[in-house]
């Protein structure tokens, strides 16, 4: 089994205005020319940690990750208002529209498997490939 890809730092931390009320934290980090790979954190409630970016070789990937409306560093935090599914896998397409990207590979853990899978539904022309790990489908039987 390989281990992570060592410490790396981003090249871009920024905050994007998605709702009036929102701002989320979005950081950049690896081979800017690299393949887009956008991480979505699991909760929800959770945040993105530095450890997440050492799922990816910076040589290759374009890593980026955010913290989802509520979560981690995005503003205002533990902000219900606003604050859905929908509006959560909406954010995942104005960031990627915002950074200029056409496509990108979705990796998501838990709570982010289940957005991945929202968003590739609603934006499947925009979704390269997937990365799904715990996948959490909020059924009751799950």
């Amino acid at each position: 089994m390989h281990s992570l890809y060592p410490e790396i730092k981003p090249f871009s931390q920024q905050y994007l205005e998605v709702s009036p009320l929102h701002q989320v934290y979005i950081e950049q980090c690896g081979n800017e020319q690299g393949v887009p790979v956008v991480f979505l954190h699991g909760g929800p409630g959770s945040g993105c940690r530095e450890q997440h970016r050492c799922y990816f070789d910076p040589a290759i990937y374009h890593i980026i990750l955010f913290d989802q409306r509520g979560c981690g560093r995005s503003r205002p935090q533990g902000e219900l208002k606003e604050n859905n599914t929908q509006a959560l896998v909406e954010d995942i397409n104005t960031i990627r529209k915002h950074l200029g990207i056409s496509q990108w590979l979705v990796f998501g853990g838990s709570w982010g498997a289940t957005l991945g899978l929202l968003y590739a539904e609603q934006y499947p022309k925009q979704v390269l490939a997937m990365v799904l790990r715990g996948i959490f489908l909020g059924r009751r039987q799950d």
